[in-house]
């Protein structure tokens, strides 16, 4: 059986484009695959070419979970050419900010054990999405042995912040989204994002389609260390 990575990606802001052109940079609701691959081979110190280091790691099957959505906005960005001095075309820009993804990869131990590692000590900076992007806490969650993408996902325990947990305490009923890549042997209806990282080659970075299936998991407990009980809470309650 193959073991899981858990990721906990979140800062005061992310962008995950996936269809970006031109002047106008989309972020897509979640993190898209080719992102956090590209946050693993930057940490493992892979170079933007080398293709082949980039194949094992973009076999993985990827899954992400919306703890906390974030809000959308919008950014407009001026640039001026380094040699020239001239000025850049402004672009817009859009972001997520105050979002909490739990993030999942499967696949060869191995991999996994040195991904994991290269996380703790990273070679080049993380970042979600873009380099003015960084991650405001630890990256890795753990290293799941002998565990399957589903199960993993539907048992790390809630990752939102203190502030997003006492406004959204009645989540539980809804449970959290969950958009991951269908399993090998799985036959259902899928959507297709074009992420699937094939080169990051600057001249010419290719990515292909891949599936992705949306599920509910019921809400997990809270981390370890974090009281389920807010006190805060009774006083939210008068005020109402």
């Amino acid at each position: 059986m193959s073991s899981v990575l858990v990721l906990r990606l979140a800062g005061p802001l992310q962008s995950w484009g996936a269809s970006s052109r031109f002047v106008r940079r989309t972020t897509e609701s979640a993190p898209t695959k080719s992102g956090v691959i590209g946050l693993l081979a930057a940490a493992a110190g892979l170079e933007r070419g080398n293709d082949q280091a980039l194949t094992p790691l973009a076999a993985l099957r990827f899954g992400v979970r919306i703890d906390q959505p974030g809000t959308r906005i919008r950014d407009f960005h001026t640039a001026h050419h380094a040699v020239s001095g001239k000025s850049m075309p402004l672009t817009e820009r859009f972001y997520l900010a105050d979002a909490v993804f739990v993030a999942a990869l499967e696949g060869e131990h191995t991999l996994l054990t040195q991904s994991h590692a290269a996380l703790q000590n990273p070679v080049y900076a993380p970042f979600l999405g873009r380099r003015s992007c960084p991650p405001a806490e630890q990256l890795e969650l753990g290293l799941y042995e002998d565990a399957e993408l589903e199960s993993v996902l539907a048992q790390v325990p809630w990752q939102a912040s203190a502030w997003y947990r006492r406004q959204h305490r009645h989540q539980a009923e809804k449970g959290l989204t969950v958009l991951r890549e269908a399993a090998p042997a799985e036959h259902t209806g899928a959507d297709t994002l074009r992420d699937q990282p094939l080169s990051f080659t600057p001249a010419h970075r290719r990515h292909a389609l891949r599936t992705v299936v949306t599920t509910t998991v019921p809400l997990p407990g809270l981390p370890a260390g974090i009281p389920a009980h807010d006190p805060f809470d009774a006083l939210e309650d008068e005020r109402s």
